[in-house]
């Protein structure tokens, strides 16, 4: 707010407070405890364990959830394998896509529902589950149902045919989308499926499943369990899955190359990144640092693709990281349901802690630390957004995943030089060019290995574009008929 001062100047006041707007939470109905769903119904898992699934912004727990042991896998497998025998795969494909049709339908029905349960589950701030990841989940079931009687002409002259069963492993960090990612173009092209959501955030996959019983889809297409890593090796190691589609860390993915390593099993892994984002001096420096603040804060940096290495040529670094450190300070951190807040709950304790050792190794190593004065809850998962400077091409905040919203800055001077830096890391996830000419862009984009490079923004996704990396980000591509060809023998 302005006010006069007695010498008649304007003073500017830009202390202002927002008035809580939180998101209510009467849409979102959990249940006190969920089971397994396989082919088309709700089962006690056969340990009869169960375990807890807990709000990180305060703590509280809103569930309990199976805890599925080699025996319900092989129960859903087989589900599935008896669904692909005998309905989906011999089902027209003009009649698969109507089923994946009403799924997107119905999602965009309960987006509401959907995005206060994935805040709730995961603290993402609920403006990024509302107008990001629900809308794009549905997207990908609306894409991928029109896709699926027209596979003769995304593959011409191509010989085509399902795999069979899919055995889908998604992360923590966009449960509801990475959940679409996988099932839409397993199921337009045939296949049917088994998905362990993360333990940390199953409540949005078993809410699909939800609607997948209430589709009238076919009994066995779609069977969602949940547990945690034994689970999951359960799957990859299950001899009659056809095809293993995992997200999550990079580790685990080379766990499961070994696994299927001497069968005949297809797979797809995206895994652990360490982005690059690159501002040159001719870029439009304020457009550039909003693009930074959403490529790693906004999501609270859970995000494998998050800009988390930032690039700055030397002319214009003083100007970016003050307007960087000045919009660090704008930034809110607190209830993920509040539509005022930028920055959430990080996912779970283990991941905070994590995070609290990278920033002690930050320290240790010696670089400049700069976090907001902002205040954080007392209770649940917070971290303040945090800057390092000084940062060495070595340091292991530069090298190494801390998937929290920690950013590394460092200078360069030539194309060859930020190319070079850029480069020199494991990963190759993703990028993010800011300059205003277009021949750079393309000079860059033909030279970074990344799979993904965005050009003047940054967390940009669409279903008709293919994503994945290089090196140990993975291999394999989602999304397009990229997407679509990771289902189908060719």
């Amino acid at each position: 707010m302005a006010k006069t001062t007695k010498n008649n100047t304007i003073k500017l006041n830009f202390d202002t407070k927002y008035a809580p707007a939180p998101e209510s939470k009467a849409s979102a109905k959990i249940d006190a405890k969920y089971d397994l769903f396989i082919n088309g119904k709700f089962e006690k898992p056969s340990s009869k364990k169960y375990f807890d699934t807990i709000n990180p912004a305060t703590e509280e727990k809103l569930s309990e959830v199976a805890d599925a042991n080699a025996a319900d896998v092989d129960k859903a497998v087989k589900a599935a394998r008896t669904a692909y025998d005998k309905t989906w795969g011999k089902m027209p494909a003009k009649e698969r896509a109507k089923y994946i049709y009403r799924i997107a339908r119905m999602i965009q029905e309960r987006a509401r529902e959907f995005s206060v349960i994935e805040t709730l589950d995961g603290g993402k701030p609920i403006r990024e589950s509302r107008d990001v990841d629900v809308p794009l989940v549905a997207n990908h079931f609306f894409y991928y149902a029109g896709w699926a009687d027209k596979l003769e002409y995304a593959f011409p002259n191509k010989k085509i045919a399902p795999l069979g069963v899919a055995g889908q492993i998604i992360p923590w960090n966009f449960p509801l989308l990475m959940a679409a990612w996988k099932i839409a173009p397993a199921l337009a092209t045939g296949n049917t499926v088994v998905l362990k959501p993360a333990e940390t955030t199953p409540l949005t996959a078993l809410k699909l499943a939800e609607i997948i019983q209430e589709s009238d889809l076919p009994p066995g297409v779609v069977n969602i369990i949940t547990g945690a890593g034994a689970t999951g090796a359960a799957i990859v190691n299950h001899p009659d899955i056809n095809k293993i589609a995992f997200t999550g860390s990079t580790n685990v993915g080379k766990i499961i190359q070994k696994a299927v390593a001497g069968t005949d099993k297809k797979v797809t892994l995206e895994l652990g990144g360490k982005a690059a984002n690159i501002i040159f001096d001719d870029a439009p420096l304020d457009q550039a640092v909003e693009g930074i603040i959403n490529g790693i804060f906004f999501n609270q940096g859970h995000v494998c693709c998050a800009g988390s290495r930032l690039f700055v040529q030397e002319s214009v670094y003083d100007t970016v990281l003050r307007k960087l450190k000045d919009r660090l300070e704008s930034l809110i951190v607190g209830d993920p349901l509040d539509k005022n807040t930028d920055i959430g709950a990080i996912n779970s304790k283990e991941q905070m802690d994590n995070i609290v050792k990278y920033l002690k190794i930050g320290e240790k190593e010696g670089l400049d630390m700069y976090q907001s004065s902002c205040p954080i809850p007392k209770k649940g998962f917070f971290i303040r957004p945090t800057l390092f400077t000084n940062v060495a091409q070595s340091s292991r905040l530069a090298q190494e995943e801390i998937f929290g919203p920690v950013l590394t800055i460092q200078t360069f001077r030539t194309d060859d030089e930020v190319i070079e830096k850029a480069n020199n890391t494991p990963f190759g996830l993703s990028a993010g060019v800011w300059t205003d000419k277009g021949s750079k862009i393309f000079n860059l984009t033909t030279k970074l290995r990344a799979g993904v490079i965005w050009a003047n923004t940054y967390n940009k996704f669409d279903p008709t574009s293919p994503f994945g990396g290089y090196k140990e980000s993975g291999y394999g591509r989602e999304g397009g008929l990229h997407g679509l060809g990771a289902y189908l023998n060719l």
